[in-house]
Formats: C-alpha cells, structure tokens, sequence
C-alpha cells in the first residue's frame, strides 16, 4: 500500500508531513506513582482524570478526620463561636493511644472553629474526641461518640461512599473496620471544599488560637499543618494527612491553578515523603504541568506534631 504524503514549502524548503502524526504521541505519560491506591478527579465536573485500585478498600489513618470536620460543619443551625471546655478524658485518651495531639489543656474553653482547626492542622485527635463528644447525642461521652461515628457513617451513605466505614471519629480503629478507598475519598475532599469554613481551614499552614483557661486566663495554641504539600505545590489548599502502622502514609490533597481545581488520593504510600511526591505527580498530570520535578517540601518547625 502507498503511503501518501503533504510537501509543504517553506523558504523554499520541503517538509514531508508524515501522515502517520496522531495525538496520541502529544498524549502525557500516565504518571508512575509508589502508593497502592489512588484516585484524581476534576472537582467542578466529578470527573475521574486518574484512578489505580481505586475501588480497594484499605485503611485510611487520620484521613477520618475530614468525614469528622464535614460532620461538624454540616450539622444544621453550627454555631463555630460555641465553646467546649476540654475535658481530661480527652488528654487520657491521646497519652492511652499515642495518637497525634493539638496539645488541649484540661478546663481550657475553646471555640468549634479553633477545634477544627486543631483537629486539621496538628491531626489533634484530643480535637475530635471533643468533637464527638459535643456533636454526638447521648448521655454518657461513650454514647455521643458512638452516635457521631454514626452520623459519620450517615454522610458516607448519602454521598454515595459505598465502599466506606467508620468505627471511629479519628481514625485510630481497634476492630479495623474503618475503611474507605481512594475513589470515595476523592468524594469527600471535594465535599469538604464546598463551604468556605472547611476551605479555610484546611488551606492554612498555621493557625494561632487564643483560649480561656479555667482560671480565667488566657492560653494561646500554635498549631502547623502537618500536610507539607501546602506551599510546596503551586496551588496546593488542602486537604489532609493520615498515617498508620497498617494504613501506611496517606493523603488527601487539592490545588486549585485558574478555573482548574483537582481533588486526589493516595493510600499506602511506601512513605510519608513519597505521598507528597505522588500528589504532585497527580496533579501535574491534571494541570500539564512539572512542577512536582523540582517541589521542595515545606519544613515543620521543631516540636510540631507529624502525621
């Protein structure tokens, strides 16, 4: 068979346009990525631009916690001015589950909006225990909790996770059944940037918190984000760290460059540097950009918490 081909003259030059050019060799490379799971999508159309075992359940850390802030954001009538005195069971249950702390002293009142902040930020798991225990219903803290995870689970079902469960507000699970997958994930990240309160939050690096002690004094919280994707990434906002001796390193991030804004996962990730490197990888593969060949990451000052 012939093969036909166009002469096209430039300065007096003939160039032979190959029929054989398709876009298929302008098309990006599928980005190659450490985690076991992970999922991107566009968040104004939903629409999947990258998934890999996206549908396999696994363990999701403190990743939990974002399910726990939309929770609280979402409850109808919130009042973010509230404020919740800190309870020594909180503090009990941090040093009995060396889980991540904002650090909350026992009598302190705090406002719901700092304890976002603390439950996001530091991955304050002394923030969702309070949390729970003042958006649950019930009387006894045992049954509040147990009714917000229940509320947590509500959510899920209503936003069409059917791929998730929660058996606790922070993710710290003693039957390990608190799973979801990076596809449902990806769902909540995008739900979670929808009001503006859950947006401001978890695009800060730092966030200072003046609270009332118990005397009548006044204590003052410093607390860092923990996500180290936030400036890093060029256009980097948000979402969340989470890391476990089962689930591994995990994230759920956003960046959002002109009318563009992309929401992904990544589960198990063979370590907490390589989750960062991954989302960028997925978000340059979004945007068409390179930005994650030259990232470095931002630096958490000395003493902040890690997650």
């Amino acid at each position: 068979m012939r093969r036909a081909a166009t002469a096209v003259v430039a300065g007096g030059v003939a160039l032979a346009v190959s029929p054989l050019f398709s876009s298929a060799q302008a098309a990006v490379p599928l980005p190659t990525i450490s985690a076991k799971g992970a999922y991107l999508l566009e968040r104004t159309t939903g629409a999947k631009k990258y998934g890999k075992a996206a549908d396999i359940k696994r363990e999701m850390a403190s990743t939990t916690k974002v399910m726990t802030a939309a929770v609280v954001v979402n409850t109808p009538g919130v009042d973010l001015n509230r404020k919740v005195t800190i309870s020594q069971t909180y503090r009990d249950y941090v040093t009995r589950t060396g889980a991540s702390t904002a650090d909350l002293k026992t009598g302190d009142k705090v406002t719901v909006r700092q304890l976002l902040h603390g439950l996001m930020l530091p991955s304050g798991c002394d923030a969702a225990y309070a949390l729970a225990d003042t958006f649950g219903v019930g009387s006894t803290q045992a049954a509040r909790t147990k009714q917000f995870i229940g509320q947590m689970n509500a959510k899920a079902a209503a936003l069409g996770m059917t791929n998730t469960k929660f058996d606790s507000f922070d993710g710290i699970s003693s039957t390990g059944n608190n799973y979801s997958t990076p596809r449902d994930l990806a769902t909540l990240g995008s739900y979670a940037l929808r009001g503006s309160t859950l947006r401001s939050v978890v695009a800060a690096t730092k966030y200072v918190a003046p609270a009332t002690t118990s005397t009548g004094g006044t204590r003052t919280y410093t607390w860092y984000n923990t996500n180290k994707l936030l400036g890093s990434y060029s256009g980097a906002n948000g979402i969340k760290t989470g890391t476990g001796s089962t689930a591994g390193p995990c994230l759920i991030f956003s960046a959002t460059r002109g009318d563009k804004t992309y929401v992904g996962v990544v589960l198990a990730s063979t370590n907490v540097t390589e989750r960062y490197k991954d989302a960028g990888k997925l978000l340059d593969f979004g945007f068409g950009s390179s930005t994650a060949t030259t990232m470095k990451l931002r630096q958490l000052p000395e003493g902040a918490q890690r997650d």
